[in-house]
């Protein structure tokens, strides 16, 4: 097991630095991870009001059932029997805790809802975030790929007094990279709000 679990490691490692020297890569994954969580919570919304549409139609039946006992302890109070008045009295009153209980259960529901829809919205501001840096990202790596510029390119073979570094400034990588990790580190820090 020690084999495995080292490969495992080195896997891991390797993994990580490629992740670091490719950030646009890391953007891409904390994208896709954005998206999951935006589609969990839709589904999540989704479920939710599903519930709440099925406690709707059990407090409408409850309704319904309070309303025909009611009529019922009226009818048999007129009717003189007191006996059946009070028995469904009991039934109406019993109804009436059922609804007032669903009644709660729906607007603790309806208090989830709002929760995760403003998580959802949440969680489509941080995507959308991402996504900007990445394409940032992407076109900053594109820039620093492309050829030459033509007065660059003209003097490549014409001596002069100033000192040009061959090839890019490895100072300004060292930045620019440096740049990049900090600022995945604050979206990193931002999604974890």
């Amino acid at each position: 097991m020690g084999l495995i679990d080292d490969l495992n490691r080195f896997l891991e490692n390797r993994l990580e630095e490629f992740i670091r020297n490719n950030p646009h890569l890391e953007l891409q994954a904390l994208e896709e991870q954005l998206r999951e969580q935006e589609e969990d919570t839709l589904r999540l919304v989704a479920d939710l009001q599903l519930e709440q549409k099925r406690l709707q139609d059990d407090i409408l039946a409850i309704a319904q059932d309070i309303q025909r006992w009611h009529a019922r302890v009226d009818k048999a109070r007129s009717a003189g029997r007191e006996d059946l008045a009070q028995g469904a009295q009991e039934r109406e009153s019993a109804l009436l805790r059922q609804g007032n209980q669903r009644w709660g259960q729906m607007e603790g529901l309806k208090q989830r809802i709002t929760q995760a829809q403003e998580l959802q919205r949440q969680i489509q501001v941080r995507r959308q975030e991402v996504k900007a840096k990445a394409t940032e990202v992407e076109a900053a790596r594109a820039s620093s790929y492309q050829s030459p510029s033509g007065s660059e390119a003209f003097a490549w073979n014409q001596t002069s007094n100033r000192n040009i570094p061959s090839g890019a400034d490895p100072l300004d990588d060292k930045f620019r990279r440096w740049e990049m990790d900090d600022e995945l580190e604050q979206l990193k820090r931002n999604l974890g709000r």
